[in-house]
């Protein structure tokens, strides 16, 4: 389940800690002293480190990513913030592509239902007053980047074979379908050559 269950428990010092860290140098890991050295001291503001990581913009051990070092840039901070929203919630915007426009309550309702009811609510409640803040500092004006499909593979295979050992996916209206290909058994690359230009032009 794509669905972060880090939250703020108070989120009055957000936008001082976005604007803190845009600031700051960059630590070697982000951790509770440097969030004090940033003046953010209290125990409900030491939960931003686990939204940082649910957002990418810390690994696994607090280090800084590259997320985190593009969202140092003001003039893309914004963008670079709605890029790891769109991520951490990747569940909720294939329901509502602009789930950062949902009211609150909506936003509850549909963490329930992609929790399939296992979240309590109260937990509930602050996932998405912290989705809804985060939101309020982001920029969802252009696009998702798209990610790169799978390259077509280029070597013979045996009919009944997947080709290399993949199947092929086809976006259709937010529905992804896996196409396994068959390749007829032949000697002539020509004919492997004409079959996948034939993809790429009805796939592409």
């Amino acid at each position: 389940m794509a669905l972060p269950t880090s939250y703020l428990t108070s989120s009055k010092n957000l936008e001082g800690i976005f604007n803190a860290i845009r600031s700051a140098q960059a630590p070697d890991k982000f951790t509770n002293a440097f969030l004090s050295s940033l003046e953010f001291k209290s125990s409900s503001d030491r939960l931003i480190i686990g939204v940082l990581k649910s957002l990418g913009f810390l690994d696994d051990k607090g280090s800084p990513t590259d997320r985190y070092f593009r969202y140092l840039d003001q003039t893309q901070s914004a963008r670079v913030l709605s890029e790891g929203i769109r991520e951490a919630y990747a569940d909720l915007f294939q329901v509502n592509v602009n789930a950062h426009k949902l009211p609150k309550q909506d936003v509850v309702n549909k963490f329930k239902t992609l929790s399939q009811g296992k979240i309590g609510d109260s937990v509930l409640d602050k996932m998405a007053r912290t989705f809804a803040q985060l939101v309020k500092h982001a920029d969802f004006s252009s696009p998702p980047a798209e990610k790169k499909p799978e390259e077509l593979p280029k070597e013979k295979g045996k009919v009944g074979e997947k080709a290399d050992g993949k199947r092929l996916p086809l976006n259709l209206g937010g529905l992804v379908y896996n196409i396994q290909i068959v390749l007829p058994e032949s000697r002539d690359p020509a004919v492997y050559d004409a079959l996948f230009n034939a993809l790429r032009r009805h796939l592409s």
